[in-house]
């Protein structure tokens, strides 16, 4: 354990045991203080407590094994423990007492009540096989978990692993006759089926994101194999809408189903997608959240400042997009909050994706321009709020050398970390925003043991920023400066000045929304965009069969064609023109008329109650 970033380090094997054999650590996402080790299963099913950074130990032994633990999001006592023979278990003293919840509950498949959705703070929902041998989905309290307090928000089974409790959306698959249907639940309201377009037979569907009140969703069509449609979907999560065809999707290394789409953090609305076209994989990029697509710009000169020939559409930029499953590496690309408008990332220049020729690419304005920093691939870390890039070989032989760069990549500076080459497994970054410290960890030869070394920047940074070192950008869309209906202008350090930025620091300087153009505004569900730009009903699709429903009260939505995307900041303009209507229903006389006897008889004898049924069509 060490407590000044890795100078030095106490040996702990007295404080746990000194036969004890780990497996696992966890610490608490809601107070860093407290600490949790998983003792070997092999050996014997115990855990160690504590709640002084790691200092000092307490062992509990249990009943069972644990095979993963889910913390509460608020409560940092609260913690529900997955054992390895499918039960759930739940803790209200950070794994002092432990208390079944549920048997036979499907792996990964359970999740903590959300903050201003569920009722109770201790509401489990989970997904797990009953007595009738079929799975369900099932919610109960904590502490209220026999069988007569568990309830199913859902009537029906449901497909094994198909549960999922995200932000304000609920999903399950139900297959029937060979058909996989979707159902949504948006703030907890009852349950309804997903409406994709009538041609769509989907065989898998995986949720991508649900920020902002909207579901980003990946479907597999019955006759795909490697890629996946991405659809978005409305504000309650039921009627979604095509965004891009053919995603290039793979299995991670423990068979789980990687789509090629990047989220870019730091600015709403903007993600890259590795789509397939005749055989070739091609990175696109939306300003608007699916709305509009497009190729990526190739960087104009190379390395060595020789212009770069590549020409727009048979010639582009194309990146790595999938995220590195290791957390001790940068990935193929990275993006971060606290620096909006900064990505990196592995890539090549051509005509399509490539596998073998690839090199490192930096944008600093969101992805419409791009540099290349490096011929070959590099992991790449952010420190100090993104305002300096630390590079590293990615690379099976042994290094010396790191680099430092304060002006976005443009310049780097070569240093040194340690005196005999690495053979490097990885680094940890300390997750806080002002990181200048980094850990590298790997070993000098292939028998030798741990290295840990300690690469400390602070000296680096000569002082901290004051207002001069500073400058602002624009945020844009290939030159056009409304982005998901708002201009904004953010502030970034210039380039070379070596000052630290602060916990102070803010990004943003102006934002502003823009007047309502058409490119605020997508095709509704059922609707399809023409050449020339307009939302015209799709052949299977009835206008009627949603505008005019008079079922249920005296008003409906009156579709123009368009919607409004979602997180959409723009105001006035072709607001009034486009957004869905509130129209009243026509008046109608009343029709069908019938008055029945509940046991069916027209005569009853006096003294006796007769019930009247009174049924009307219309």
């Amino acid at each position: 354990r060490s407590t000044d970033y890795g100078t030095t380090y106490e040996k702990l094997n007295d404080k746990v045991g000194l036969k004890t054999v780990l497996s696992y650590l966890y610490v608490s996402p809601t107070n860093k203080r407290k600490i949790m080790l998983l003792s070997d299963p092999e050996i014997e099913s115990s855990i160690l407590i504590s709640s002084d950074e790691g200092a000092t130990y307490q062992k509990y032994r249990l009943n069972f094994y644990i095979q993963s633990l889910l913390f509460h999001p608020k409560q940092e006592e609260w913690i529900l423990s997955y054992s390895l023979d499918q039960k759930l278990y739940s803790s209200m003293d950070f794994g002092r007492k432990w208390q079944l919840m549920q048997e036979r509950v499907t792996p990964n498949r359970f999740y903590w009540s959300v903050a201003g959705l569920d009722k109770e703070p201790d509401l489990v929902h989970m997904e797990a096989r009953t007595a009738d041998g079929y799975t369900h989905y099932l919610t109960c309290r904590i502490q209220e978990c026999s069988e007569t307090k568990k309830t199913g928000p859902f009537s029906r089974s449901i497909d094994i692993s198909s549960l999922v409790v995200q932000d304000e959306y609920i999903f399950l698959q139900v297959t029937a006759g060979g058909r996989a249907n979707y159902y949504v639940s948006y703030r907890r309201e009852p349950f309804a089926q997903i409406k994709l377009p009538k041609y769509s037979l989907p065989k898998d569907m995986h949720i991508i994101s649900t920020d902002e009140n909207q579901v980003f969703a990946a479907v597999q069509e019955w006759n795909q194999n490697d890629t996946y449609n991405l659809y978005i979907s409305d504000t309650r999560g039921v009627y979604f809408t095509l965004a891009l065809e053919n995603v290039k999707s793979s299995r991670g290394l423990e068979g789980n189903i990687i789509i090629d789409l990047y989220e870019v953090a730091g600015i709403k609305g903007i993600f890259l997608a590795n789509r397939k076209i005749d055989d070739q994989i091609k990175t696109f990029i939306t300003y608007n959240k699916g709305r509009d697509w497009h190729l990526l710009q190739a960087p104009n000169t190379d390395l060595r400042g020789d212009p770069v020939v590549c020409q727009l559409p048979f010639c582009s930029l194309h990146l790595h997009l999938q995220l590195s499953e290791n957390p001790y590496t940068s990935g193929s690309i990275s993006s971060k909050e606290t620096a909006p408008g900064l990505l990196v990332a592995t890539g090549n220049i051509g005509s399509e994706l490539s596998y073998t020729d690839a090199g490192m690419f930096i944008s600093s304005d969101g992805g419409n321009s791009w540099r290349q920093i490096f011929e070959e691939e590099y992991n790449v870390w952010f420190l100090d709020w993104g305002g300096a890039l630390v590079a590293m070989k990615h690379t099976s032989v042994p290094v010396r050398h790191m680099w430092v760069s304060f002006d976005e990549g443009r310049s780097w500076s070569k240093y040194s970390f340690t005196s005999t080459p690495l053979f490097v497994d990885g680094s940890l970054v300390d997750p806080g925003t002002e990181t200048q410290i980094m850990t590298v960890f790997g070993h000098f030869s292939l028998r030798s043991e741990w290295q840990l070394v300690k690469v400390d920047y602070k000296s680096v940074f000569s002082r901290r920023c004051n207002k001069e070192d500073y400058q602002t950008w624009h945020l844009h869309n290939q030159g056009e400066p409304c982005v998901m209906g708002e201009r904004k202008i953010y502030k970034k350090r210039k380039p070379g000045a070596q000052c630290s930025l602060g916990r102070d620091y803010s990004q943003t300087v102006v934002s502003e929304p823009c007047v309502c153009s058409q490119g605020d505004f997508e095709c509704d569900y059922g609707y399809e965009r023409h050449s020339n730009n307009q939302c015209v009903p799709a052949f299977w699709f009835s206008p009627s069969s949603l505008s005019k429903d008079c079922s249920i009260g005296q008003s409906y939505l009156n579709s123009t064609g368009y919607r409004r995307i979602v997180s959409n900041n723009c105001t006035d303009g072709l607001r009034e023109k486009y957004m869905a209507k509130m129209e009243k229903c026509p008046g109608k006389a009343p029709r069908g008329l019938h008055v029945l006897t509940a046991d069916g008889k027209l005569v009853t004898e006096q003294g006796h109650n007769a019930t009247f049924i009174i049924l009307m069509e219309e």
